[in-house]
């Protein structure tokens, strides 16, 4: 959670569910499915009814994607994001 300027009250994160995410963007609602089981994209959140929700880091996450999807297979972009992710981690 951020710490808003305004009175300081705490402003919780704003949450996606994958309804929302196949509205404002080109995927459906399976391939944002795929992509979570994949690893390429990861939820940030469950509700109370078990759904994924994700922060809105997804949508360029999901831009991030579908850029490396004109030259790169599923597989090589799970690779790359493994990478990236191992040399943040050291």
């Amino acid at each position: 959670m951020t710490q808003s300027s305004n009175h300081g009250f705490i402003t919780p994160p704003k949450l996606y569910r994958i309804g929302d995410i196949v509205r404002s963007t080109p995927f459906t609602r399976q391939t944002i499915h795929n992509y979570t089981v994949m690893g390429l994209i990861q939820e940030s959140d469950w509700t109370e009814g078990g759904h994924r929700l994700y922060d809105e880091s997804v949508f360029e996450r999901l831009w991030r994607i579908q850029q490396l999807r004109e030259t790169k297979t599923l597989s090589e972009i799970r690779d790359i994001f493994q990478s990236e992710q191992a040399i943040k981690a050291s």
